[in-house]
This record gives C-alpha cells, structure tokens and sequence, in this order.
C-alpha cells in the first residue's frame, strides 16, 4: 500500500482522544499479569562474577616471555613477534594498537 507523505497530519489532539479511548476498552475477563515473586530469594540464586573464592585453590603455570614473543607497550599483552608494528626508544607496540 503506498504512502502519501504530502498528506497532512493528524494534530496531537486527535490522535491521543483515539489512544486513550481505546486503552479504556479493555475486555472484563482480560487483566493485566501479577507476578509476585520475592525478589530476596530471586536475587540469592544468581551467582555473581568476582564472587568469593577463597575456597578455590587454582593451579596455573606461567611461562616466561617465549624469544619470539615482545610484550606491547600500550595494551600489555603479550603478542607474537609476527605482530609488531613498531619499535620506538626501546617500546615496542602490537599492530592493534598501532592500527
């Protein structure tokens, strides 16, 4: 169907008459939806990240810097060399940052 947008408009008085008249025709079996939940209990089941770990014992092995591998100075990650873009004043800098 096509559109006639040199059509003049409705004014806002018109238009929210039609609204609110047909937000007050409701049907009387229709009601709205009651939840009623208890929000304490709800929010005890969601665990949240950083949560208390001190129960947890981790083990993680950590390597030294690898010789194909320089550290950036901007994000400090540790990238491989394929990833240098640039090396100034002894700073070296990964080519997401450079890019």
């Amino acid at each position: 169907m096509a559109t006639d947008y040199d059509a003049p408009r409705k004014n806002d008085d018109e238009s929210d008459g039609n609204v609110l008249a047909s937000l007050a025709v409701r049907p009387s079996g229709q009601s709205g939806a009651v939840i009623d939940l208890d929000e304490a209990e709800l929010a005890d089941s969601y665990e949240l990240p950083g949560g208390d770990l001190s129960g947890e014992e981790l083990a993680v092995e950590v390597l030294p810097a690898q010789a194909d591998e320089f550290t950036c100075s901007s994000c400090f990650l540790v990238r491989h060399r394929s990833q240098l873009a640039r090396e100034k004043d002894g700073l070296m800098y990964c080519s997401d940052c450079e890019g």
